[in-house]
C-alpha cells in the first residue's frame, strides 16, 4: 500500500472534549487523550501512515492544537494540523477536505478520515472522496458505504488500516 494520510478529528476522537471548559483546549485546566490514542498513532506511523489533526476548533489554530497535544504526549505523533480557523473552511464542506488534500499533495483517495461525528467527519469526508472510519460510541447507525468502516475504540484502528484499501472515489 502507498502510505497515506490518516486524518483525525481532534475533540472526542484524539482528545477528550470536556464540555465544561471553553476557549483554547491548550489553556484548559485539564486535558486528556482519548483511550488508546497514543498507541494507535504510534502503530499507524510504524505501518507507514502519516498523521494529521483536522478540526473545526474556532478557538485554536495549529499552535494551540499542538500545545494541547503536547500536554498529553501526542504532539510528536502528529505530522500536520489543519484547523478551520487557519484553513478558512469547516468540515463537512468539500472545500475543507480539498484544501487538506492539496496542502498534503495527495489525492483524496490517499486520505482516511477518522472521527466521531457521523455527519461532520464521516459524511463530509466521503462526500469529498475521502475514505472514513467512524469512531462510534453509541448505537447510531449509518447506511452501508464501501468508503466507510466503523470501530468502537481507537485500539482497533491500526489493524483495520493495515489491511484496508479504501475504494477509489469519483474525485481524485
Amino acid at each position: 500500500m502507498i502510505p497515506g494520510w490518516a486524518l483525525f478529528d481532534w475533540g472526542d476522537t484524539l482528545m477528550v472534549d470536556f464540555g465544561e471548559y471553553s476557549g483554547p483546549m491548550a489553556s484548559w485546566p485539564r486535558v486528556e487523550a482519548v483511550a488508546h490514542a497514543a498507541d494507535a498513532l504510534s502503530q499507524l506511523r510504524s505501518q507507514g501512515w502519516h498523521t494529521a489533526v483536522v478540526t473545526n476548533a474556532s478557538d485554536s489554530g495549529e499552535t494551540e492544537v499542538r500545545q494541547a497535544l503536547a500536554r498529553v504526549g501526542l504532539d510528536t505523533l502528529v505530522d500536520r494540523v489543519f484547523s478551520s480557523r487557519d484553513v478558512g473552511f469547516k468540515k463537512p464542506t468539500p472545500e475543507f477536505f480539498s484544501f487538506v488534500s492539496a496542502e498534503l499533495g495527495v489525492r483524496p483517495r490517499n486520505l482516511v478520515m477518522i472521527g466521531d461525528n457521523p455527519i461532520v467527519d464521516i459524511a463530509g469526508a466521503t462526500a469529498a472522496g475521502v475514505a472514513a472510519v467512524w469512531l462510534r460510541r453509541d448505537d447510531r447507525t449509518l447506511s452501508d458505504d464501501p468508503m466507510r468502516a466503523t470501530i468502537g475504540d481507537l485500539a482497533e484502528l491500526p489493524r483495520l488500516l493495515a489491511v484496508w484499501v479504501p475504494q477509489e472515489a469519483g474525485s481524485g
